[in-house]
């Protein structure tokens, strides 16, 4: 067997470590003679692992009592339904459109109530944040919606809105990988699958004052307060993915929690930025104040010469560099559990491959 660097957005790569605990314990996990797959939801050993994850995300991230963390289905595309669905009581919210699942969300915000699009940078696809202070707030806005890290376009938010409205940020692609402050939010939700876990399960922090009158239309499933009333247990929950984010979290705690791995990332992300900028052959597009730590797409301005890039990368253990479809090029997702390692290796591949071809 010989591993690869895994550079796709998602799902993505695992701590190495993560993998060989879950290799060990998956034929008898906690003496029990089972899987952790195969015991149920309700057995006290499998409510310890939610117990354990819920306690760790609220350490790793300085969660304050007044939040809930619970671990939902349906992945953070599910969540689009259920910001509006929790929260748009007054039916009105404010939502910046910054990339792919940004307007995703905001077009599920408008099946529910009246959704304003206070920002929008797809008039230079993507590349830029808008102008946080040049935003004109909807006023008795129930919520601005925000999608913090761009995963296709490989932007990030520098800083965060200041507004009335309690602000819901979507960080599926960079929860845990920078610090913040949890009580600037009134919601954060992630899916899992690209920095935390395998697909299946999303975290979802909110704060319960927000999440007591969820609209009457809203699916019991998807009711944040029952959830929360259930410990994420009102039905079989997605256990495996659970597990895995658990034992992931205790890997990032090991690790020195959210600001050693933050410090990583800058770094790693620092290596490739720098190279890609004196680069001939190979170009950021991304406007530098807003680049992300996590996604860095790149393209030679040859749609021939990336196809080979990513073809010859393939061959040399680089798996998975090929840009999203509305993109093209190249993204290298650089996520937490991508050693500073595998980043060397994709430079110095490009190197080579600038040499050859440029």
């Amino acid at each position: 067997m010989q591993r690869v660097y895994n550079f796709a957005a998602g799902p993505s790569t695992l701590p190495l470590e993560v993998l060989k605990k879950a290799q060990e314990e998956f034929l008898d996990f906690a003496g029990t003679g089972m899987s952790v797959t195969e015991i149920s939801h309700r057995d006290k050993n499998y409510e310890a692992i939610v117990r354990d994850a819920e306690n760790l995300v609220r350490e790793l991230l300085n969660v304050p009592d007044d939040y809930c963390v619970i671990f939902v289905q349906g992945g953070a595309s599910t969540q689009f339904a259920a910001v509006p669905l929790n929260l748009m009581h007054n039916g009105v919210a404010d939502y910046i459109v910054t990339g792919n699942f940004a307007k995703k969300a905001y077009e599920e915000g408008k099946i529910y109530g009246t959704a304003n699009k206070i920002g929008d940078s797809s008039d230079k696809v993507y590349t830029y944040i808008p102008e946080l202070s040049s935003l004109k707030y909807t006023e008795g806005a129930d919520y601005l919606h925000i999608t913090s890290n761009n995963t296709i376009f490989g932007t990030r938010y520098p800083e965060f809105p200041k507004c009335k409205a309690p602000l819901v940020a979507d960080m599926s692609s960079e929860i845990f990988s920078r610090e913040i402050n949890v009580a600037d939010f009134g919601v954060i939700y992630a899916g899992a699958q690209k920095n935390l876990a395998p697909a299946g399960v999303t975290i979802v922090i909110a704060k319960r004052s927000l999440i007591q009158d969820p609209l009457k239309i809203c699916p019991t499933m998807l009711k944040w307060s029952v959830q929360d009333a259930n410990g994420s247990l009102y039905n079989t929950p997605p256990a495996f993915s659970i597990y895995m984010a658990d034992l992931v979290l205790k890997n990032l705690k090991e690790k020195g929690g959210v600001k050693a791995m933050n410090e990583a990332d800058e770094y790693k992300a620092g290596l490739l930025y720098d190279f890609i900028d004196n680069s001939k052959l190979f170009k950021n597009n991304v406007v530098k104040k807003y680049r992300s730590i996590m996604n860095v797409p790149f393209v030679t301005g040859s749609e021939e010469l990336d196809a080979k890039f990513i073809a010859e990368a393939k061959k040399a253990g680089l798996v998975s560099l090929k840009g999203h479809r509305l993109v093209g090029g190249m993204r290298a997702s650089i996520y937490n559990a991508m050693p500073v390692e595998g980043v060397k290796a994709l430079i110095q591949f490009m190197k080579k491959f600038e040499v050859e071809n440029g």
